[in-house]
């Protein structure tokens, strides 16, 4: 996951001097607000005198053709518009090279994107936008996963709010980028706020069932109900190589993963006509509770002498409630 660095969340040191900071401790990209001030180009021209970083555009304005000249004037890597403010219909020209975004506060709902779906990405503002150290809204980590859901192809930028834990949440989810701005200026060093972005969790106040895949997006199957082209199925549909067995009462069974299904075939490769299905269950599967911090998950996770790829959520009933998989997370550390 890249991070954008808000360059004006630093009120205390020049322009330049911040930028020559961030330059120095190679920060992914430049963040630049625009409150409808075109004035804001004038400091796009310097940054590009000063550095090649690419610079990530954010503009709030009710008409956004006014920029448009200037963006073809002032290329940027990525431009996106405020939906909520904007009173005209966003519509680039094709001049304009940049990756596009569209911006939501968290009342919004996604499916606002489906009229610029030809933009490359959203950008969910998690707190109120222009209010700097606000908290992040919980409810976001739903809209993300409904967005990647809606829209596969895309890419999801956050702003607000995230701190060490929230960016580790974000890249388990996916998150392409996220933008930083007091959290990176107020730490001791930009360089020990990059590290926790970017390497480490380093307080919870997350829950699991926050930001967990629940049960309705989970693959499963029926413990009382197990048939090899149903697990394969829903192994196939749910495209986490893994679905977890309940009975009729949701409790949790097991799990059975590709590699499960390997070892039964492999076991019972000469007689495939009989192939025991409850064999493939695998019934000591490490399981999380949903009240448990991002911290525990981890401390879990460590405590294990093997890999795992994901974890299976339950509640004080052993009742299955979700999944967490770390497919993103891995894939975003490459």
């Amino acid at each position: 996951m890249k991070i954008s660095a808000s360059i004006y969340s630093d009120k205390k040191r020049p322009l330049k001097e911040v930028i020559e900071d961030l330059v120095a401790h190679q920060v992914d990209l430049l963040h630049v607000d625009c409150n409808d001030d075109v004035r804001v180009f004038e400091d796009i021209t310097l940054i590009r005198q000063w550095c090649d970083v690419p610079i990530d555009l954010h503009i709030i304005t009710a008409h956004p053709s006014k920029y448009m000249d200037l963006l073809i004037q002032h290329p940027v890597e990525y431009v996106t518009f405020q939906f909520e403010d904007a009173i005209e219909k966003i519509e680039f020209p094709a001049e304009i090279t940049a990756k596009k975004g569209l911006a939501i506060v968290t009342p919004t709902s996604v499916e606002v994107f489906q009229n610029y779906n030809s933009f490359d990405f959203i950008l969910i503002m998690a707190t109120v936008p222009g209010q700097s150290g606000g908290v992040f809204d919980p409810i976001n980590f739903t809209k993300i996963r409904r967005f990647k859901k809606l829209y596969p192809s895309k890419s999801v930028h956050v702003d607000g709010g995230v701190n060490g834990e929230v960016s580790f949440i974000l890249r388990n989810m996916g998150v392409t980028s996220s933008v930083s701005g007091s959290y990176l200026f107020n730490e001791a060093s930009i360089g020990q706020a990059l590290m926790n972005l970017t390497k480490r969790a380093i307080h919870s106040r997350f829950l699991l069932k926050d930001f967990m895949i629940p049960l309705a997006e989970t693959p499963t199957v029926n413990f009382n109900q197990l048939d090899f082209k149903t697990v394969l199925n829903s192994i196939d549909i749910g495209k986490l190589g893994v679905t977890i067995v309940v009975d009729e009462n949701q409790l949790f069974k097991g799990l059975i993963s590709n590699a499960d299904v390997r070892k039964t075939l492999m076991k019972h490769i000469d007689d495939l006509t009989s192939l025991p299905m409850h064999e493939m269950i695998n019934t000591s599967a490490v399981v999380i509770q949903e009240d448990q911090s991002v911290n525990d998950m981890m401390q879990l996770i460590k405590s294990k002498d093997f890999p795992i790829s994901y974890l299976p959520v339950v509640n004080n009933e052993n009742k299955a409630v979700g999944i967490i998989t770390f497919v993103n997370l891995i894939k975003g550390e490459v």
